[in-house]
């Protein structure tokens, strides 16, 4: 075979080629692209075991303050630790209450007081005041203090809680909530405490809570405390522990759908009204104007935790 007919054969099976490896392909103005791309939470975080292999004396462990208001001041709360969410849209729970840039707060004899009222605001029939530290106070583990003397009466809803403060799981509830304390008027004395998580929430009923009966809340100070550690959390009401949630009980690896807790997280003091909680029972028109009482708000840190998770990372 001659050199002619050889490079006449290659340059046919060479268009064959191109031809049939061409095949089907419809042009677009936009191609496809060739690798799926998951969501950032799967891919950074699905297959992260969270709250494991933590080593540490849980009994020994020295803790430090780190951020505190004694409210020994007199006017708006300090506006160097403080701040407010603003609006009155239900806050996903269908409340009553427009929360105010501060109206409804102020400090005065040693003392925080949040004051809910019946009046008209923005289209919203009460008024309140929801307090937060977001980018003023924001820690990753802990020991939370706070003494509070609790609104009463049928359609009020105080809580002591926190947020996450950069959302790194994505929206509620993947980035978690912590309830320190949350009351409703209709079953005085009852103090619940609770963690959401995508696994685990309110939505679908299968949020983690526990709860304890105790006298006065409405007249006497209590003290509301969490201990946050790496792998768990623990509740105490003056003292006293209550309730404990530890993700390694429930699955043997979590992922942050269990524990997305090792995130920097805020703290928020509010009273809502009415709610789907809160006002289950309905609102009683006239037991207004409502007030939470603050004595203090105290955040500890352990040096061991953090020598623990700084040499982690």
């Amino acid at each position: 075979m001659n050199i002619k007919k050889i490079l006449f054969i290659l340059t046919v099976l060479m268009m064959l080629f191109y031809m049939l490896s061409g095949c089907g392909r419809k042009e677009t103005s936009k191609p496809e692209p060739s690798v799926f791309i998951t969501p950032e939470p799967f891919v950074k975080y699905y297959h992260d075991p969270k709250a494991v292999e933590f080593e540490y004396d849980e009994e020994n462990l020295t803790y430090e303050l780190v951020w505190s208001d004694e409210f020994d001041y007199e006017g708006k709360p300090d506006e160097s630790k403080w701040d407010y969410d603003v609006g009155g849209h239900g806050w996903g729970n269908n409340e009553l209450q427009y929360y105010t840039a501060g109206d409804n707060a102020i400090v005065k004899d040693g003392k925080l007081i949040i004051e809910a009222r019946k009046e008209e605001h923005e289209g919203a029939k009460y008024t309140s005041t929801r307090l937060v530290s977001r980018n003023k106070g924001d820690w990753l583990y802990g020991k939370i203090e706070v003494s509070a003397k609790l609104p009463s009466g049928r359609g009020t809803w105080p809580a002591i809680w926190m947020l996450p403060t950069d959302w790194e799981y994505g929206g509620w509830p993947n980035s978690g909530e912590i309830d320190i304390m949350e009351h409703v008027g209709y079953d005085m004395n009852n103090i619940v405490m609770s963690i959401h998580t995508q696994s685990y929430n309110h939505m679908k009923g299968t949020q983690k809570s526990g709860s304890k009966r105790i006298e006065n809340v409405d007249t006497e100070f209590h003290v509301y405390a969490i201990e946050w550690l790496p792998d768990k959390i623990k509740w105490f009401i003056d003292g006293e522990k209550i309730f404990e949630y530890q993700p390694t009980k429930f699955k043997a690896s979590p992922t942050f759908k269990e524990w997305p807790f090792d995130k920097k997280f805020h703290l928020l003091i509010n009273i809502a009204v009415g709610g789907n909680w809160g006002g289950a029972r309905g609102v009683d028109e006239n037991i207004w104007p409502q007030t939470m009482e603050i004595d203090y708000v105290r955040v500890y840190q352990a040096k061991e935790i953090n020598e623990l998770i700084s040499g982690q990372n």
